[in-house]
Formats: C-alpha cells, structure tokens, sequence
C-alpha cells in the first residue's frame, strides 16, 4: 500500500579486511583504508611486507533509507606508508555499491580477493589483491557465516574475486558518452531567484558525498527550456559495479544547488550480459523525471522527492540524453590514462531522431468518490488530472487545446454524493461524508469528464534507437526460451518436483516483469489529484504505459478503457507510518489515453447507458468530448456481508488488547459491525445488508466485474477518534435476478481475507460476500433472511446456516505449570496471580498463585470445559489466555494476554501415539529418523555432548560403533579437553560443507538419499554412523574421504551450528511456554523491537483438545485427575546445580573508539549474578574465555539464565555487547533430556570424562522405564537389547596446541646482489646480514651479524634465530599479546598465520640499511629446500604449486637453500640472492630440555664462520685504495702534481735559506 522506500532503516555493515598479496612495491608499509560514504577506517600498519596480514573486523551502522544506502560506495584502499606527517601515497582502489552486496546470497561476500586498480592510471594493470569479507545486514536479516574453506582454495586468487556471479574477472576499462540534449517543462521557479538551471550527472550516490563518478554540464542561465548538446565523458571499470546511473537536474546557487529532478538509468535494463548481449546504451531519448509538485514555494516540503527519494508525486521535466560505452584498450597509444571526467560540446540532435511528434488525447471520467477522509469532507473538493505538464492548473503554459477543470462549486463540474450511514447509531463522526457540491439534485447520476490532448511523439521506424532493437532481440530470445523451457517443465510436474517448478515458474515471471519493464519509456504518468481549497491533499500516480490505447487487443494498456479503484494517498513523507495508512479517498475512475486521430472509441470501455452532454461551443467546433454524462441505465442490488470472525489483530490498547470493529464500505454506502470489547480475536457473527445499492452499467459486466468492497477495523475509544488497525479488500459473489440461488456458487463460503496495516500484515478476517440483484418483483425472489435469533443481540443479525460453519462438542483440557518473569503492573508487582483460558464463549480459570514469589507454579496442574467448535479445523476459532492479579477488595487487573491463533498442533489424534504423553514408544526405538536441519548462523553453540541426543537416546550413545579400523594411534597424555573441541568444530564445519556440496549438487536426490539413509535396519550391526543419522554419513563419507583417512579418530563433540533451542523447537516437546503481551502493538519499522518490549512474561503449560466421544482408550495406569496428560513429572520445587561452560564468543560488536572491545563474562540466574570483570580479554572481537561456572538454584524460581558479554572500561560504565536467555527449565523437564551432554565412550578419567551424574547404565533404565519398554540386557561381547533391538558397542579413543620453539640455523647465502659501489676501488660488495621474524611485525625481528665486504655474493653466517611462539593445531595459527600503542592499557591478543619471514639486508654505517630481498614460508605447507646452491631457483616461488610442500609440524627438521627474491621495475620477481637455512621445530618441553643460545652463543653454540679475513682488511684498504688511485687512474695527473709540488718545494727551500746565505756572504764568515 505505502511506498516503503523513503523510511529509514538499519542497517550495518560489516568489513573483515583479513590479507593483502602482491601489492606493487618495495618493500612497502601498507595499511588498509574502508571508506563508505563519509565513514573512514584504517587498519594498522603492517612494516616492509608486499602481502600483509591484517584480520581487522570494522562495523559500520547506518539509519537510512534502503535507496540511500544501496546506493552508497564501499571504497577499499591501499595506502603505503602513512603516518602522522604524511598521507601516504595510493597503492590501488577497489570500489562497489552497497546494494550489490545485499543482492549477493546470504547478503555478503565471504573470503573473496578485492582486485585493486589504480584509479588514475588506466594503463596499469593490477595493484594487489585484498582478501576481505564483507556482509550488509539489515534489521531483521539472518545472519549466516559460511564455514571455511580449507586455506588452499581461498589461495587461489583468481577463482575467489570479490565480484558479482556473472563479472567476468579481467574488468577492462571503459568509456562511458552520456550526451545530453535539451530539457523541457521545468517547473515555473519564482525568476528573482531561480538564477539558472543547471544539469549535474551523477555516479550514484544520493547526497554528492562519494559519488561513483561524477560530471557537471555547464549551466544555462534563466531559461526554461535549456539547450546543451553537450557530452560527459566518464572513463570507468566495465562493467562496474554499482547498480544505476543517476542523472540529476540541478538549480544552480550561489549558496547550494537544489535538485529540480531525478532520474535513475538501471544499468541491467539498459544492457544485457549474455552471449548475444550489448553494452548499456540508451536513446536518444527523452527520460522523465518526477519529484515534488510544480507550485513554487520557498521552502519546499517535498524537496526530497526531487532527490529521487521515494515516489515522486508530480511530473517535474523531461530531459533529452542518450548513452554510449566503448571498451579501451589500454595498448592503443592514443588513449590518455586519465581517468578525469570530460565535458565536451555536440551537435545538435536532428528532430527526426526521436520519432515524429504525434498529437496524443487522454480522456478522463470520475464516476464516484468515496472514502473521503473527514479532515477535508466538510469542504468544496475538486479533482484534477495531469500528464506531463498539461493539464496542470498551477502552470501557466496551460497549452491551448488543454481543457482545465473549473473550481470546486462550478454545478456541472463537480458532483460528488453523500454516503448514507446505515447503522443505528448516528455514525457521523467518522467522517466517510464527502462534500456536497452545489448540484442539482433531479440528475440520476452525473459523472465528471476531463480529457487532454498533448503533443507527443510516436516511436516509429525512424525513431528506433539501437536500445529499441536491441531489446527487441533480447525480447524476442528470452520469451522463445521461456516457452521452451515452460513446455519441457509441465512434462516433468510430480507430485514431489510441485514446489521447485513453482519456484521455477515464478523466476519466469520475474524474468518477464524485468522484460516489461521499458526504460525508454518516454510518455510521462498520468497524476490525479485532490485539491481542496486550491490546496493539493492527496494524489495516484498512474503509469502511462498501463493506459496507451492500441487497435491490437494485445498491444494495449492493461487499464485502457477500463473503470478502475485507485486510493489516493498523501505525498511525501507525511504518507509514512500510521498517518499515510487511512485512504484520504477511493475514486472510481474511466481512463483512456491514445493518439488524437484514434479517439473514436475512447468512450468504449464506460459501462454503458450514458448521455453525453456537450459544451455549446458554437458551430464551428463540432467534435468536443462530453463535459459530463448522465446515466439512464441502473442495476439494484443487495449487498450482504457474513463477518464471522477476525484473529490475531494489532494490539492497539495499552493493555495489549483492542475493542475492534469492522466497517465495510461498498459503492457509496457504509456500514459497521457491533464493538466487541477487550479481544484480539473477535467473533462478530453478524449479517449486514446493504439495501438498494445502485451500479451502473450492464448486468454482465456487473457479473463479471462487481466493484470491490473495502472492510477496515477499527479501534473503538472512549474519548477521541477510532484508531486505525487494519484493511482489507473482497470482491463479491455476484447473483443475478435470473440466477437460481444454490450450489455451487450459493450459498457463498466463509474465507480467509488477510488484513494489511501499511506495508506489513494485521491478522486475518474470516468472512463471505454476496451481491444479490434485486429483479422485477422486488425482494420477494431473494433468499430470506432469518430474523435475529438472540433475543439479547437486539437487531444484530447472525450469519446464517448455510453460510456459518458446522459445529460439534469438543472438549479442551489445559495443563496448568507455572507463570514466569511476569514484570510489574502499573508499577505494582503481581502477587496473586490466576490464568484465565478462554475459546468461543467458554473457558477455565486457573487456581490462584497466592505467593507469586514464593513459588510461581499451580497447585492444581490439569482442568478441562466443553465447547462448540466449528468441525473444519481451519475455522477454529483462537484460544485467549489471560494472567490477572487479584488484589485487595476484589479487584482485577489484566497482567498480559495472549492468543494461540491456530489449535491444530494441540488436537490429539488417537491414531497417532498420544503425542502429549510421556509414554511415547515410538519415538525411542527409532535411531536418528531426522536429517539434519538447514544450518543458519555458525554461532557454536556448544552443548558438551557427543551426540544428536534427540530423546535422550543416551543408551545408544556409548554402545554405538565408530567407525572401526584403528588409525595411528593417539598419545591419550596430549589430549584435553580442547582438542576435543577444536576437532569437533572441524568436524562441524566438514559437515556442513558436505551439506552445502549436497545440496548444490541436487535436492532431489538429497531427498531420496535421507530418506533411505535414516531408518536404521535392527541388527545391523554394527550400526554405522556416528553422530549424524546414516544417511548423513554415508553423504558425508563420500565427500570427505580423504580427510576422514587421515584423521586419528577421537571422541569429539557435538557442536550445534546453532541454538539447541532452535533446533528442538524449544524444548516444548510437552511443556509450551506462551508469551503475554501487554501494551499497544509496534508499526511495521519497528514490529520486532517493540514485540520483544510488549512481552510482560510467561505462561507455562499444555493443551489438549479432542472430540467428546465415549471411545476414549483407556490404560491401566490411568490417572483420570491428569487426563491426556499422563506420566509428567510433577512441579513441586527442587534444587539444581548449573554448570555454565563459556568457551569463546565470535564477532562481537567494536564497543570501543579502536573498532575492538574488551569483553568479559556475566551470567545471571535468578538473584545470583556472576560478573567475571576482572578476567577480561584486552581488545578481542573474537575472544576465547574457557571458562566454567557453577550455580545452585531452585526451580521454578529461578528458571532463566542469562548470559551477557560486557565490554570492560576504565573510565565510566561498562556497555552492554550482547546477551542472551536460555529456559532452563525447559531443557530440564524436556524428554530430549537437555540436561548434560552425553560422550560417545564412557571414561573415567582424561579429556573425555563422563560429566553427567549418573551412570549410561542408570540412564538408559531410566529412558527403559519412562518408555515402558522392555530392557535393557545385557549380554556378552557388549551387546545391548532393548525391547527387540540389539545394539553393540566398540572400544576405542584420538590432538593440540601449546609452546612451540623455532630454532633458525642462517648458514650460509649465496649469490646476493652487490649493492655497494666503493668510493675508492669501484669494487661491487656487499656486507650482507639476514634478518628474521616469525611474529606478526618485526617486533621480535633477531639479526644475524654482518658478514662484510662480501665481493660474491657469499656470506657464512652459521647464526642461530630462535623463536618461542604459542600456537593454536586447530587453527593453525599463533597467537600473541602485545601492546597495541603506547598509550594502551594493556595487552591485545592477536591470532596470525605461522609464517617465518626471512630477508637479506645491506648494512650501511650511515645512511639507512639496504632492502635487497625476501622470503616468506607458510610453517604449514612451504616448498622443500632445495639440496644445493646451485639447484634452487626462482621457481621455488613464482611457481609454488608445482614443488613438493612440507610442513615443520611434521617434519620437525628440514634443512636447505631458498631463494630470496625482490620485485624489479616492471614489478616482477627477480631472484636477489640465496639462504641455506635449517629450521627446527621443538614443543616447549623439549625446548627446555635442550635449550640453545642465540646467535652463537652458549649452551650448544654453533662454530665461527670461515671467512675471508677482514682483521686486516681496514689496514689494507687505504692502500688498495691509494694503489688503484694513483697507478691506475689519475697517472699522469699524479706525476704533474708530483713535480710541481718537487718544484714547489725546491722553491720553497731557496727563499728559506737565501737571506741567512747572502748574510754569511756579505760578512764574509
């Protein structure tokens, strides 16, 4: 009924970034950037490593309509070395619309490998890859995570792409041509402020937040008819992946744009991806957009409508575009690679292009109004009919040949009538009185007339685009194939294939719809609205395709030339919720829409028996349509309306229940059955007659076609108005006066009518209709009506005989246990409380509770009453249960009621065994008939049990055979608990990837397959099938054998995928819990959460219902006080211990501003409470707590555990994660025996103790005893009989983690690139050393010495790494607790793969070290080292598949040579040197053992490596130096210098000595 589209909804979504690989790049520090909309999250930063591993969880909520949010963009990226200072540089982009997740099954992409590209380079090829899951659930979605693929699968890159089934993995780029033409028929915008228009083409989002892509036209000022011919040019991945292209029609301002118009291309209408497919193309064409209506106001209330928000209410524009795509190829040389968006000028478009402009004349006739809304009734009301913007009286550009309405009190225009209210009361209030226009009253019936003519055009041959032709074909093919398929499909109907060929059948018509579905369509809706006081209330939008007349029968519009129904509804967002849910109006409406020149027959389809009456417009225009008709021709007939009953109604009282009351409109009458007070589930048994109705038009079509009768309920109030609860339509049985009054089709069946309330639905209404015409001789042909019977209903008519079902004696009896968790009442508690059953008139009250709190059970456990009840069991009418407290001086108040809306599952059928009786013998003797149930969420639900124990099949359990040939035996010392547990969670995730394998592979044959394989034979010994019923394990043997082979067998677990409530129908085997509601009911946004808010507790019991008949069996034990309800245990108090096992909890929601939480345990029973804050895990979404807690308490007092993770917080108080409740006494009491698990084996002591009190012998004579079955004994060789089955039991047992030790021997390396030059000899050297890290970062990084001036590439090391390290066998994974910051509080604990990263480095004394290669080992499976130098290559990486594979925690000790490698400038691998390493592996208790020193220290140190001497070195080096200098390189530069200085230096001595000289000379010593 209501456009749900624009109400807000939540939804979250949910990122999981867990790997990248093959990033491009040098030794890179990349982190991950998730980006949807506004919302950013970055993991942390991974250090020099090309493929990091992150497994980081982000959550992002949103409250926004689903069009927004599918909408939106998820952006992942890469950003290398990012840091406070700087924003780091874009490795690749990967982007894709929300909605194409959802569209995904299960909602989500799960371990899928995100292909980066780089969004400014088109030439480049791939970045890397991200390995992310990624799930959109919205509210009330299941959520379900697949089980994991063994590791070896999700490394195969290309076959787990994160696309779309369908994507081809190799996207190319594209160019996308969106050519936009001219816009016409803007709306009249007040011209002071509308500046100009301007036209924006957006990618895809709604607020221009994160737009795909996005371009601009240029504007065109202050015109309403703007011409463009220009081009946007997008370059793009194709196809991509978002879902629709949005073309937006902008007003530009100086401050914001405002939206004129919307309109959305969907890409998979415009193209198509088969063999014979096309790329998107589109026109040209004009596209039509709608938004709010055409007035001009300042403040516009529906300005989001013009966003493309919900159902635009009024035609805004019409826009001229067409759309083209072309593949690049990137190889081509003229391509430029970027990927901006270019704007660039067309030519004009011829006007032939889109077809010839035809005259088109739509005819418009309101026959009646009714249903008017009483806000409005009491005013002058007219009706106006638009398409396009013709017709429209707002707009000025009112075209000459458009025939506009006149106001409301114009006499011949308008007629509307008064609806007659039959009831006795006067009921005027509810306004179903719609206005009376001045009218002349002597007319029958006058009906109102609108017609226009628009110019249009027509798609004729020369205005076939290639979409035209294509669809064509497409059309064509499609339609053929369904055909074939369809006939090859009735051949193959049986009985068991019924429900798959629906299911096929309704794929075709969806095919079909989404064939239909024309997006070219350029011939605008028709809009009708109401308008009173020039003020336009309510609206219908009709889409113009349904009404296009064509001479062909076939080629017509569904609802040309027909009368029609419509509800006008109120615009916008005030049409949401409750509001927008009661009709503003129901008009029955003649519409034709055609070319002029075939109007001839536009009057055709009206019901015949009309005068037209034309508009004196002189002579000159002979050929105007009829201003209005006037009928001659009436049919009269009697309406009579059987309401019998409604069930499960929308609460609409505070109490949780409602005073219903039905009113039922038809043509333009209205009646209203009697107000029955206080009930959900009223039974009205009324008759209302509609005397003397009045239609129009031939009988036959009458007949055929009767109008259609509306019933709405309503909530009866003592002050105010009547709420609103819900509506329904019907059609009537339609008797003429010709006819004979009996079967088949008279006297008419009671049926079952669902009621809606907005979008979701309100109970059922179980009623019948029949129109009777009224002949020649009056009322005297018609069947009589029997008068009132009850003398007490007054003139209230009952349904009669013929019509009212058949009713015999039943007798119901109701086990009476106990109330639970009943809250306060009008903030009183319930002490005294008493039940109160009820069903068709009659009922029991329970005995009084005199101290609820003391004990909340009934003394008295089992009363019956007798009643009439239809014998058809669909008519049952519902059972009402009801809680009141009695409190002082006789006074009641209601605490809660609910109603059991179908008995059927409480009927006992004495053919079956009685199936509410303890004494149930079948249901033992069977082993395991059901097949496993369809798995939902993997929440693992641990029950500490072995075993599907469906009916406590304990005796079964320990005697059953596993699987017989021993395997390698297990050491019993190693096992606990846990390896228990991760084996069974293994088994759980096998299983139910054989389950999915199955039932791909096909459901037929899974069918056959269960039902074959689940009854097991007597004496089949020994009985096969462990765990999962036969035919499950013979299934999943087939699937898994390999695996199975290689698997020590140990006992294991059983682990549920999910809760054993769910899987037990919650423990209800005898015991049913109903819940009691109080409070008004929730509308439809919110249904589950105001549900959960209105339940005010619990009521436990049973009930029996059965025909009263003297043949009843007796048995011996017969205990008439219990009735049906023999052998159940009784419910006195008794004191139970509970034992509470936590053992990990899965993706919990980030309580914390870091995207983690810090959670820890609480458990409530009762007034105990445990809060275990003290142990919390440090920054977990996936903790592991281990832990148990025990619990005395009493039944019934405290019956419900809960089970909360809080999340811990320093400062403030700590937030609720999540909880859950189990019924403990439910689980106790049930005959599946939910108490403690039961093991395969019974052993005394080890992992697989036996937990439960008592012994498998007591047990399975207790299961004996209960069952009256005859047994057990016990024979020899372990051979059980029970009754006459033999069972036999074998003896056997199965391992895990904890401290390891890696120890790393460097030895030697081999051929490493030289990366120094030296400045003096021009040697290439190296001073190489190796560094290594098993951990996650490079925090616990250890580096060998340096080995230096290696001239070779040679480097001996003989160096020892060693590396403790925690480490999960089931998981394969190591955990560690670090630090997450400085500022952290404490330890996060972190789980990554085992991955030894070893890599050689260049040691430099000033500058920075330098990276020259790597190599990353998997510890689990990584290729063997090869013997020598010589043999190993590159291959050993780049080629991985090929070579042999270990895995250190088999061979505990491997020794070789591995390469190391680097990627080069073209981004490929390239071999930089090589390391002969030994790697071995030693459990903690070895390690202490034989502890080593690191590096070459002591204890067991390793020798010194033989290298060349380097003592020496630093004294010799200056001569080498010197020697190269001067002998080889600069030799003559050196002699010139060397003389020259000799020179100098003789110089130097002559003027030292000359002056003492000349001294010694000139005195002549």
């Amino acid at each position: 009924m209501e456009p749900s589209s624009g109400r807000p909804v939540d939804y979250q979504v949910s990122v999981t970034v867990i790997e990248a690989r093959q990033l491009v790049g040098l030794n890179m520090d990349p982190m991950v950037c998730v980006e949807i909309g506004e919302d950013k999250k970055y993991t942390s930063m991974k250090e020099s490593t090309n493929c990091p591993y992150y497994n980081e969880y982000f959550v992002f909520d949103f409250h926004v309509p689903p069009d927004v949010m599918f909408d939106k963009i998820l952006k992942l990226s890469v950003i290398h070395s990012k840091n406070l200072l700087r924003s780091g540089t874009l490795v690749g982009t990967f982007k894709l619309d929300v909605g194409t997740i959802y569209t995904q099954p299960e909602h989500q992409f799960y371990h899928k490998w995100a292909l980066l590209s780089d969004p400014d380079d088109i030439t480049a090829g791939c970045k890397g890859y991200v390995k992310c899951d990624i799930a959109v659930v919205a509210k009330g979605d299941t959520i379900k995570t697949p089980h994991k693929a063994n590791e070896s699968d999700e490394d195969d890159i290309d076959g787990n792409l994160l696309l779309p089934e369908g994507v081809p993995a190799e996207r190319q780029w594209a160019r996308y041509y969106l050519k936009i033409y001219r816009a016409e028929g803007l709306p009249r915008m007040n011209t002071s402020i509308m500046a100009n228009v301007k036209k924006a083409f957006i990618g895809e989002n709604k607020d221009l937040v994160d737009p795909y892509v996005q371009g601009k036209t240029s504007v065109q000022k202050s015109c309403y008819e703007p011409i463009w011919n220009e081009q946007i040019v997008f370059t793009e991945m194709f196809p991509p992946l978002c879902k629709r292209m949005k073309i937006q029609i902008r007003d530009s301002d100086k401050v914001n744009d405002v939206a004129i118009g919307t309109h959305f291309l969907d890409l998979r209408k415009i193209s198509n991806d088969g063999d014979k497919g096309f790329l998107p193309t589109l026109g040209p064409a004009w596209v039509n957009m709608y938004g709010s209506t055409r007035t001009y106001t300042l403040m516009d209330e529906y300005q989001e409508l013009n966003e493309g928000l919900g159902e635009g209410v009024s035609f805004r524009a019409r826009l001229l575009v067409s759309l083209g795509v072309e593949i690049l190829d990137p190889s081509s040389p003229e391509i430029t690679s970027s990927t901006e968006v270019q704007l660039e000028g067309v030519p004009n478009i011829s006007e032939t292009a889109t077809g010839k402009v035809e005259e088109f004349f739509l005819f418009g006739s309101f026959l009646e109004a009714t249903m008017i809304d009483r806000k409005i009734g009491d005013k002058p009301i007219n009706f106006e009919v638009t398409i396009g913007y013709y017709g429209n009286e707002i707009d000025g550009v009112a075209k000459p040949q458009t025939k506009g309405k006149k106001g409301g009190g114009d006499g011949d225009e308008e007629e509307t009538e008064l609806i007659h209210n039959s009831s006795e009361e006067e009921m005027d209030d509810d306004g179903d009185l719609t206005s009376v226009a001045t009218t002349p009253p002597m007319k029958p019936v006058i009906t109102d007339r609108q017609f226009l003519l628009l110019a249009n055009k027509d798609q004729n041959q020369s205005g076939r685009t290639k979409l035209d032709r294509e669809r064509l074909k497409l059309c064509m093919s499609e339609v053929e194939s369904i055909g074939q398929q369809g006939k090859a499909m009735r051949s193959q109907v049986k009985k068991s294939t019924v429900r798959d060929k629906i299911k096929l059948a309704q794929n075709f018509l969806q095919k079909l719809r989404f064939l239909v579905d024309e997006p070219q369509h350029s011939v605008p809706d028709v809009f009708i609205w109401m308008i009173s006081n020039g003020k336009r209330i309510a609206y219908a939008r009709v889409p113009s395709k349904d009404l296009l007349y064509s001479n062909i029968d076939e080629e017509r519009g569904k609802d040309c030339g027909k009368v029609k129904t419509i509800f006008l509804r109120i615009p916008g967002k005030k049409g949401f919720g409750p509001a927008g849910w009661t009709v503003q109006s129901k008009i029955e409406i003649y519409l034709w829409l055609g070319l002029n020149r075939q109007r001839k027959d536009y009057l055709s389809g009206l019901p015949n028996g009309f005068e037209e009456n034309k508009l004196s417009r002189g002579p000159g225009l002979p050929c105007s349509p009829p201003i209005s008709l006037t009928y001659m021709m009436k049919q009269i007939f009697q309406l009579r309306v059987h309401m019998y009953q409604a069930r499960s109604l929308f609460a609409a009282d505070s109490t949780g229940l409602s005073d219903p009351f039905a009113r039922v409109f038809f043509s333009t009458q209205s009646q209203v059955t009697e107000v029955l007070a206080e009930t959900l589930c009223p039974t009205w048994d009324q008759l209302l007659v509609f005397e003397n109705v009045e239609l129009f038009g031939e009988a036959s079509e009458l007949r055929d076609d009767p109008p259609i009768i509306v019933i709405e309920i309503y909530d009866q109030d003592t002050v105010g108005k009547a709420d609103f609860m819900g509506r329904t339509f019907a059609k009537p049985v339609v008797k003429m006066a010709d006819e004979h009054y009996g079967p088949p089709r008279f006297p008419p069946q009671l049926e079952y009518y669902q009621i809606y309330r907005g979008n979701g639905t309100a109970g059922e209404m179980l009623a019948a209709f029949e129109l009777l015409q009224i002949g020649p001789n009056g009322k005297a042909d018609l069947p009589p009506i029997d008068g009132p019977t009850d003398i007490d209903r007054g003139p209230i008519l009952p349904v009669p005989l013929g019509i009212r079902p058949v009713l015999s004696k039943y007798r119901i009896e109701v086990l009476f246990w106990g109330l639970r968790d009943l809250k306060r009442v009008n903030l009183a508690q319930v002490d005294r409380p008493r039940v109160d059953i009820e069903c068709a008139g009659k009922g029991v009250q329970s005995a009084l509770i005199p101290n609820y709190k003391k004990n909340p059970n009934f003394s008295t456990l089992v009363k019956w009453f007798e009643v009439d009840l239809p014998e058809n069991e669909l008519l049952h009418p519902p059972l009402n249960i009801r809680v009141v407290d009695c409190r002082a001086f006789g006074r009641y108040t209601l605490v809660g009621s609910h109603a059991v809306t179908t008995l059927r599952k409480f009927i006992y059928r004495s053919t079956d065994k009685q199936a509410n009786n303890w004494s149930t013998t079948e249901e033992i003797i069977v082993v395991n008939m059901e097949a496993e149930p369809a798995f939902k969420k993997m929440d693992t639900v641990v029950k500490l049990d072995s075993d599907d124990d469906k009916d406590g099949k304990g005796k079964k359990k320990k005697r059953k055979k596993g699987d017989e040939i021993e395997e390698e035996g297990l050491d019993e010392s190693m096992l606990d608990w846990w390896s228990k547990y991760f084996a069974s969670i293994e088994t759980l995730t096998e299983a139910l990837k054989a389950q999915e394998a199955a039932l791909s592979d096909s459901e037929d044959k899974d069918d056959i397959d269960i039902a074959d394989g689940g009854d097991i034979k007597p004496d089949d010994s020994p009985v096969k099938g462990t765990k999962k019923g036969k035919g499950k394990k013979e299934k999943k043997r087939s699937a898994l054998d390999p695996a199975e082979k290689k698997k020590p067998k140990m006992d294991e677990l059983k682990v549920y995928p999910k809760e054993l409530e769910s899987e037990y129908d919650n423990f209800e085997d005898w015991l049913h819990s109903f819940n009691l509601f109080r409070g008004k009911g929730g509308d439809d946004d919110d249904q589950n959460v105001t549900d959960e808010d209105r339940i005010v507790g619990k009521f436990k019991g049973s009930l029996c219902m059965y025909k009263v008949s003297d043949d009843m069996p007796r048995d011996m034990s017969f205990d008439s006080n219990m009735g049906m309800f023999q052998n159940i245990p009784h419910n006195d108090p008794i004191n139970i211990l509970v034992r509470i096992y936590v053992i990990r909890a899965t993706d919990l929601h980030p309580a914390d501003i870091n995207g983690k939480a810090d959670p820890y345990i609480a458990i409530k029973l009762g007034k105990t409470e445990i809060k275990d804050k003290e142990n919390y895990i440090s920054k977990q979404l996936n903790p592991l707590f281990g832990k148990s807690f025990d619990i005395e308490a009493t039944f019934p007092m405290d019956s419900t555990l809960t089970v909360s993770i809080y999340d811990w917080d320093l400062v403030g108080t700590d937030d609720l994660i999540g909880e859950t409740k189990l019924d403990l006494e439910n689980r106790f009491y049930s005959k599946h025996r939910a108490t403690c698990g039961i093991t395969c084996n019974y052993a005394i002591h080890g992992y697989n103790v036996w937990r439960d009190p008592m012994k498998p012998t007591q047990i399975l004579a207790k299961l004996c005893k209960d069952g009256k079955l005859d047994g057990p004994h016990y024979g020899p060789g372990g051979r059980v009989k029970v009754e006459n089955r033999v069972f036999m039991a074998p003896t056997e047992i199965e391992d895990e983690n904890g401290l390891f030790e890696l120890r790393v021997i460097i030895w030697n390396t081999d051929e490493v690139v030289l990366e120094d030059d030296d400045i003096f000899t021009g040697e290439k050297s190296s001073d190489i050393f190796v560094r290594g890290w098993l951990k996650g970062q490079q925090e616990d990084k250890q580096d060998t010495d340096v080995h230096y001036h290696s001239i070779t590439g040679e480097g001996n090391f003989n160096w020892r790494f060693v590396y403790p390290f925690d480490y999960l066998m089931a998981e394969e994974k190591i955990v560690i607790s670090k630090k997450e910051s400085m500022f952290a509080w404490d330890e996060t604990e972190y789980k990554i793969p085992a991955r030894l990263n070893l890599q050689v480095w260049d040691a430099d004394h000033f500058s920075a070290d330098d990276f020259l290669g790597a190599i990353e080992l998997d510890l689990n499976r990584f290729p063997r080292g090869a013997k020598t130098a010589k043999q190993c290559t590159i291959e050993m990486v780049t080629n991985e598949a090929e070579m042999p594979m270990v895995s250190i925690f088999k061979q505990k000790r491997v020794k070789g040579w591995w390469p190391f490698v680097a990627r080069n400038e073209e981004d490929e691998f390239e071999l930089t040197g090589k390391v002969e390493a030994e790697l071995h592996l030693l459990t903690g208790e070895e390690a202490e053992k034989s502890p080593v020193g690191e590096g070459r220290n002591e204890p067991d140190p390793l020798e010194k490596p033989n290298r060349p001497d380097i003592a020496l070195l630093w004294f010799l080096i200056p001569f080498k130096a010197a020697k190269h200098l001067v002998c080889d390189q600069y030799r003559w530069l050196t002699i010139k210098i060397v003389t020259v200085l000799l020179l100098l230096a003789i110089l130097a001595l002559f003027l030292y000595n000359m002056p003492g000289y000349m001294v010694k000379k000139m005195l002549g010593a």
